[in-house]
């Protein structure tokens, strides 16, 4: 009797991946899939996001043009199209970017992004509340959700800014800043934001 085919990411890494994180772990999906694209079937249903591959999600965040309103890096950084909107394209910079992951970590490129999301989602935000007329910054916790899209809304911007006017090519940021997230680098753009998103909740407490 044939032995059932097991399922990898890209046909080459399994999901056979701790996440020690208890707040995150119902909200990390790892189900397995070959390719990571599902044709939006999640987006009808609010909430049902959290049924979507982790990797997709990382796929799905790196079809992103850069900051519109803010600095990072100390630039506004544009990339003129880019990834925006083209899922093939933003597909094989991941997968290209969790070889490079393997052969810098050797490591299953799926473990060292999950280490990498739990390493830099924060823990609490702040929010502004008005209270007689005035405005006040309050500490308040983050949704298990949130925390996932908040650390990979970094990781994926953070890989633009070492890419923007760079000989880097953008697989190569991404696997540069999933693995200094992985390892709590404060090089990490991810990271230094998880602290100072953090440092300016407890201030606000």
């Amino acid at each position: 009797m044939e032995e059932p085919l097991e399922v990898k990411i890209f046909g080459k890494w399994d999901y056979d991946v701790e996440i020690r994180d208890e707040g995150l772990k119902n909200h990390i999906t790892l189900s397995p899939i070959l390719i990571p694209h599902s044709g939006g079937r999640h987006e009808a249903h609010q909430f049902w996001k959290v049924r979507q591959n982790i990797v997709e999600r990382l796929v799905n965040k790196t079809m992103r043009s850069g900051a519109v309103k803010r600095k990072v890096s100390g630039r506004f950084i544009r990339r003129a199209g880019g990834l925006t909107g083209k899922k093939h394209k933003a597909y094989t910079v991941v997968r290209d970017s969790f070889d490079i992951i393997n052969r810098k970590t050797k490591k299953n490129p799926i473990a060292v992004l999950i280490t990498a999301i739990e390493n830099s989602s924060p823990r609490e935000e702040t929010t502004t509340i008005s209270y007689g007329g005035a405005k006040y910054h309050q500490a308040v916790d983050i949704a298990p959700q949130r925390r996932i899209d908040v650390a990979l809304k970094n990781i994926t911007l953070g890989a633009s800014a070492r890419a923007f006017k760079s000989k880097t090519s953008y697989a190569q940021a991404l696997s540069e800043e999933i693995i200094a997230a992985s390892e709590k680098d404060m090089k990490s753009f991810a990271v230094g934001k998880k602290e100072e998103i953090e440092r300016i909740a407890k201030s606000a407490r």
